[in-house]
């Protein structure tokens, strides 16, 4: 008996979504363009986002080394230094080293013919785990003995942690504004296929027909809706990545800008991109039917 009641919603909800084909068009329309706008957002948020993680990483610390300390006393400060909380790794540059890379970053190099490497003074390249505690590990590596001076670019890791933080805000205001706005249309878009077959329920509900058995149908409804409007969305959704991944950012030469492989992402974003369409479809269904239910 329950799987014949089982067949029966799904056979109500799917002739239901053909009986009223523009409205069920305008429903998984309505869907799509919800869907691709919070996914378009999301995937912004989510490449700054990556592209701050980047650039945090090429964000280091030059720790400056007394010059009364020879090389092997300079070198055996790296234990200290890796002990430091926050310092990921610390990697020693000679004063050998340091001149060699500062001579090859000028194109008319032999003006530096005659300089001594002794001018240049022996150091650490150091990478923070959280540069949102660049300052507490600046002064910790201050404190260090042996350490002369530490170069931190302090403004920059700020400027990066509020960067992070605007994207952040408002890319969650917007998913959930726009899930909201999703909701209503789609609640009065399936009310107005609902308005058509009020009297159809009210006499459902005076023969005895419960609200569940009454609900279901318009529930399924909402599913199928949602599965179409989700599934469509997601494959524009690549599309359109693909496409400016590929054409604007690949092919205008604009190597400074990385984006995440769609690949890394597909399943996750399905997995949202359904669910989110599914919450959708039922909460909406449900608000749409709840008035009609009243009789």
């Amino acid at each position: 008996m329950r799987h014949n009641r089982f067949g029966y919603y799904i056979r109500e909800g799917i002739v239901s979504v053909f009986n009223h084909g523009f409205m069920s068009f305008a429903s998984i329309c309505i869907i799509v363009a919800c869907l691709l706008i919070m996914g378009t957002f999301t995937l912004l948020s989510l490449n700054i986002d990556n592209m701050i993680n980047t650039m945090e990483s090429e964000n280091q610390i030059l720790a400056y080394i007394d010059e009364s300390l020879s090389e092997d006393e300079a070198r055996a400060l790296e234990a200290t230094i890796e002990r430091i909380p926050n310092v990921r790794d610390a990697q020693f540059i000679s004063r050998e080293e340091a001149m060699e890379t500062f001579v090859n970053s000028h194109e008319n190099s032999t003006i530096f013919d005659g300089v001594d490497a002794t001018v240049f003074r022996h150091r650490f390249v150091i990478n923070l785990d959280d540069i949102s505690k660049m300052a507490d590990t600046q002064a910790r590596l201050i404190a260090t003995a042996g350490v002369a001076r530490v170069n931190a670019h302090l403004e920059i890791s700020r400027g990066f942690i509020r960067v992070r933080s605007v994207v952040t805000t408002v890319s969650i205001a917007l998913v959930v504004i726009l899930f909201v706005i999703s909701l209503f249309i789609m609640s009065n878009t399936i009310k107005l296929t609902t308005f058509e077959r009020k009297d159809e329920i009210a006499i459902m509900k005076m023969v005895g027909a419960t609200s569940s058995f009454i609900r279901w149908p318009f529930v399924i409804e909402g599913l199928i809706l949602a599965a179409f409007g989700s599934l469509s969305a997601y494959i524009l959704q690549y599309g359109i990545y693909r496409l400016i991944t590929e054409r604007l950012i690949t092919n205008t030469g604009f190597t400074f800008i990385t984006a995440i492989p769609f690949s890394v992402i597909a399943v996750p974003m399905l997995i949202i991109f359904v669910a989110v369409g599914f919450c959708v479809g039922v909460i909406g269904s449900l608000i749409a039917i709840k008035n009609y239910l009243k009789v």
